[in-house]
């Protein structure tokens, strides 16, 4: 893909959207490629119909919407992956949505967040579609997130910065994954980007 399909943080199509216009329209603009991802676009629909004032708040009890990316370094070869701190896995960058519904920014905000990059490229292609429980904790009961995912590219002068949010980062091929303790969603995306 040519870069300059790519987007930037200061690009306008990234621009904050509180209502959930934007998380409606992009989900129903996706095109499953299997019968799974037609289930989670159906789901996460029906979700968005269920709680339309605040699908996109962590306040929203039974689940909220979530946006994440799997940042490929400027070779093509490796994604950088985080040691999440609170679910001691290893998981692609991403989070909350924060009353944002436009999870493409989402995406790149939580990026640049949680890996200190500075000059992230996203392809504005909603690339996979998740929902997968997250444990309960101290003040916090089980719930959804609703995964909106992308690519992100690094550039090449690209220097990775932990976050409070991590144990570590790491750069990771795909020969690389099979040594790691990663789930069938982060394998999916590797499968899906390389």
């Amino acid at each position: 893909m040519a870069s300059e399909q790519f987007l930037q943080e200061t690009d306008a199509a990234l621009a904050p959207d509180p209502s959930l216009d934007s998380a409606r329209a992009l989900v129903e603009s996706y095109l499953p490629r299997d019968e799974t991802q037609a289930r989670f676009r159906r789901e996460i629909l029906a979700f968005i119909d269920a709680h339309p004032l605040d699908a996109h708040m962590r306040s929203c009890a039974p689940g909220h919407l979530t946006a994440s990316c799997l940042v490929i370094d400027a070779s093509n070869g490796r994604a950088l992956l985080t040691h999440h701190r609170k679910l001691n896995r290893w998981l692609q960058l991403g989070g909350h949505c924060d009353g944002d519904s436009n999870l493409r920014a989402v995406a790149l905000r939580e990026a640049r967040e949680e890996s200190g990059i500075e000059g992230l490229m996203l392809d504005p292609r909603l690339v996979d579609l998740d929902i997968h429980p997250i444990p309960a904790r101290p003040g916090e009961p089980e719930h959804l997130h609703l995964d909106a995912r992308f690519i992100v590219r690094a550039p090449s002068s690209a220097r990775e910065i932990v976050s409070d949010e991590s144990h570590s980062l790491a750069w990771i091929s795909p020969r690389d994954l099979k040594h790691l303790d990663v789930d069938e969603s982060v394998r999916r995306l590797f499968q899906i980007t390389f």
